[in-house]
């Protein structure tokens, strides 16, 4: 997968940013200076393309999932960010996820897979419309950061605490800040740091 990849300070936790549709592996890199600078970074850009705009998996429509293909994918991400972990000697428990929009998206399929072992996540304009009956995964050792929109013209707000069920219902430690539109904010990263 195409990616960007700086090496942090000795034994510090490593970001993998994964960027909202029509992005790529540079858009984040401003946000992970913001977030810490000491951190390592793998960025990643989404391998499909919807309209000539990079994404992560694909959909039928706006927030009607591809399932079949954003399982494939979540796969397909997991596993690179396993192999990059072992090419660049970082630890997997060690990643802290960056998500925005459709990145965030494609953050929760990899969280929730059995054999993730993620601790920590920062999402924003998360929306995840996905049936989760079968999911049994335990979150209680996970904290994750979810930045909403009160105003977002892609997801409402029932979309969005949906969100934040999917993490409480597994037990994870929830922290939410909520913005006005489908957007990151100077607030809503300075809210986010507090959970590094």
């Amino acid at each position: 997968m195409k990616h960007i990849y700086k090496q942090g300070e000795h034994g510090k936790p490593v970001f993998v940013m994964l960027h909202g549709t029509g992005g790529d592996e540079r858009d984040l890199l401003p946000l992970a200076k913001i977030l810490d600078p000491t951190y390592g970074i793998l960025s990643v850009k989404g391998e499909v393309s919807e309209n000539g705009m990079a994404r992560f998996f694909k959909r039928r429509g706006e927030g009607e999932y591809d399932l079949e293909d954003l399982e494939f994918r979540g796969q397909e991400l997991y596993e690179f960010i396993e192999e990059s972990s072992r090419k660049y000697k970082f630890n997997l428990e060690d990643v802290v996820l960056v998500g925005f929009s459709n990145g965030s998206n494609i953050a929760i399929n990899v969280i929730l897979r059995e054999e993730s072992p993620f601790k920590k996540a920062l999402l924003f304009a998360p929306l995840y419309p996905v049936d989760l009956q079968q999911n049994t995964k335990d979150l209680s050792a996970f904290n994750v950061f979810l930045s909403m929109g009160e105003n977002d013209p892609i997801v409402t707000p029932e979309q969005s605490k949906r969100v934040i069920e999917i993490f409480k219902e597994r037990g994870a430690e929830v922290h939410e800040t909520w913005v006005n539109s489908h957007e990151i904010t100077q607030e809503s990263l300075n809210e986010a740091k507090k959970l590094l």
